[in-house]
């Protein structure tokens, strides 16, 4: 009986001391000994001694499973999740049985994402390198936080202080938000005018400037803490194919790369950019090794497209999976850092290879880390099998797992794995974050043309008729043109919107034509933005289309702007008057409205040229009324 008391009495003890240490962080995220502990140091590309040390301790005790295990990241979009669902037991059994050494994060709310992540660091024998897209700030992948303009938005403000700044908060979000590795910079050179996923990702058309942009954002964002990754090597903005749906080329030689596409990577290694992306491209004219696609019961189904949406054909080696491609980066740019593959579970890539050959392959043209795979058995297995029969030796696996592990050390995730909840609502989505975000949308925003002088709307009464017409390549009907209309509404003009997508029918058409009509002032929102893997990507939907080149027809008077891929223009060069947003943010949405009202002055210039029409450059610059 007595012992039976003693046993109560030291679960109760045990409860409460647990309970304390839950509540603990609540009361020191304020003392500066907690602050200290958990400070945040500039990341740099060269490894410190002592995480190099601490990495030889790891891999001393690590089996072959395990050094495999570090080479892989695993994605995952985050939700609530029972620890008894097949969901979780699924990511635990990557973590706890492949020992994967990284999870990357898609979109997914706020705090089941950390939450998760925190878990999964919890249940990991070594610390996990947390990722995620983030070329657009933390609002690209979690919900209810704040979108940055997109690149080119930032590149049409000339001003590369911007995206230092923004590289600056996005680090500092990544880290509140559990997240060390950034898959961005995007250093492409947007030079084709018909690419398809791309666009607006790209800072634009010109390599030095582009270059510069990297370079500032590269500079803000590890100084802030996380590995940024330039991508995608040799340069994926020169393609009309969607790598998520096939393999592009670019039929370039070296002289032409070293001159255009490699100019950016150059600048991005040359400031310490800690980690590259191979990108599912090839180059015929430096490595012309042919690839044919798999047979069709071999080959897996298409994760990041649909079997629709994949475009077949021979091509020739990605450079995700060839030596000569990654030698160029290794030897020729000289870049010591961390190679990471695009994601393994691109068409670009399933279409020829399967997983287990594929994650070989990269890691035989140099990579350090495979992406989320299709099939992470797979790939572990894969690995493991080169290494048995000796195509793959040991010390090569350890010499990408001691890169990793070093990395992690250097991010601080020896000490401090798991993520602070608590100072999440005190960082993320601050103030600051929506005034940069706001101040460069007011500086992006560009007026290409105004032939008859439409902006800023002028002699505008309260009561006057405003159509606005919203054509979408998305599934957002219901809530796509909101912050533009909001802004407009708030300025103290009634504005009649009808949005028009794949779904519209032709009474819609004919209505939203007639709507149009009726009214003093048309603007035309063209929402033909960036979308991986779909084959709309970047264009309009063939109602809105019609319903377009109807009012065209017409000779209507009409305020064009394109809140997304800037070409559009090429497609409908009829229309006398066209705005550029470079994407649909709240910030840019706002900001082309107060642009349209002459709130604020215009003062964008064209990162890109517009072929047959406009060079580089172009940008009627406006005073606000």
């Amino acid at each position: 009986m007595r012992s039976e008391i003693i046993r109560r009495k030291v679960r109760a003890i045990s409860v409460l001391l647990m309970a304390a240490l839950l509540v603990v962080p609540l009361f020191k995220i304020d003392d500066p000994a907690y602050a200290k502990s958990r400070e945040v140091k500039p990341y740099s590309s060269t490894p410190s001694k002592a995480a190099i040390k601490w990495a030889n301790k790891q891999l001393h005790r690590m089996s072959l499973d395990e050094k495999i295990g570090q080479l892989i990241s695993v994605g995952i979009n985050a939700t609530f999740l029972n620890q008894d669902s097949d969901a979780y037991r699924a990511l635990r059994h990557q973590v706890v049985d492949n020992h994967v050494g990284g999870i990357i994060l898609f979109r997914g709310p706020v705090y089941e994402s950390v939450m998760l992540v925190n878990r999964m660091q919890e249940q990991a024998r070594y610390p996990l390198l947390v990722s995620a897209d983030l070329e657009a700030g933390s609002g690209m992948r979690f919900d209810d936080t704040v979108n940055f303009p997109w690149n080119m938005a930032v590149g049409a403000t000339g001003n590369s202080d911007f995206a230092r700044r923004q590289g600056e908060l996005t680090a500092r979000e990544a880290r509140a938000l559990g997240i060390q590795q950034i898959y961005a910079p995007v250093v492409d050179v947007n030079n084709n005018a018909a690419n398809p996923v791309i666009n607006v990702r790209s800072y634009g058309e010109d390599p030095e400037d582009v270059a510069r942009f990297a370079a500032a954002f590269t500079e803000g964002a590890q100084r802030g803490g996380v590995i940024a990754t330039a991508k995608h090597f040799p340069g994926h903005g020169d393609t009309a194919v969607d790598s998520h749906r096939g393999l592009p080329e670019i039929d370039v030689n070296r002289g032409r790369l070293n001159s255009v596409e490699l100019v950016p990577f150059r600048a991005s290694v040359d400031v310490g950019v800690g980690a590259v992306m191979m990108g599912h491209i090839g180059l015929p004219q430096v490595d012309p090794t042919v690839v044919k696609p798999l047979p069709k019961n071999v080959k897996g189904k298409p994760t990041d497209t649909t079997e629709a949406g994949e475009i077949e054909g021979q091509g020739t080696m990605p450079a995700t999976m060839s030596p000569v491609i990654g030698g160029i980066l290794r030897n020729d740019l000289h870049f010591n850092g961390m190679i990471v593959t695009d994601a393994l579970s691109m068409s670009g890539l399933t279409i020829y290879f399967t997983q287990e050959e594929a994650a070989v392959r990269a890691l035989e043209a140099g990579a350090d880390l495979l992406l989320k795979p299709a099939d992470a058995d797979a790939a572990l297995r894969g690995v493991r099998t080169a290494v048995q029969s000796g195509r793959l030796s040991e010390k090569r696996i350890e010499d990408s797992a001691r890169k990793l592990l070093a990395a992690k050390y250097d991010l601080g995730l020896e000490k401090n794995r798991i993520t602070p909840l608590d100072q999440i609502d005190r960082i993320v989505g601050s103030r600051d974050v929506l005034d940069l975000a706001r101040e460069t949308a007011e500086h992006a925003i560009t007026l290409v043309r105004d032939e008859d002088k439409l902006l800023p709307l002028k002699n505008l009464k309260p009561e006057s008729r405003i159509f606005n017409l919203a054509i979408t390549n998305g599934d957002d009907r219901l809530f796509v043109a909101n912050a533009f209309v909001g802004t407009m509404t708030r300025a103290g003009y009634k504005i009649d919107t009808m949005v028009l997508d794949d779904r519209s029918t032709v009474p819609e058409i004919l209505k939203a034509v007639d709507r149009a009509m009726e009214a003093e002032v048309i603007i035309v929102s063209l929402y033909g933005r960036v979308r991986s893997g779909e084959k709309r990507s970047v264009d309009l939907p063939g109602p809105g289309r019609g319903a377009l080149s109807a009012l065209l027809e017409k000779k209507t008077r009409i305020v064009a702007i394109s809140f997304g891929n800037p070409y559009l223009l090429m497609s409908f060069p009829q229309l006398r008057t066209y705005l550029v947003a470079y994407g649909d943010m709240p910030s840019l949405q706002e900001a082309a409205a107060r642009s349209v009202l002459g709130q604020i002055d215009i003062t964008g210039k064209l990162p890109i040229s517009l072929p047959g029409l406009y060079p580089r450059g172009t940008g009627i610059q406006l005073k606000k009324q």
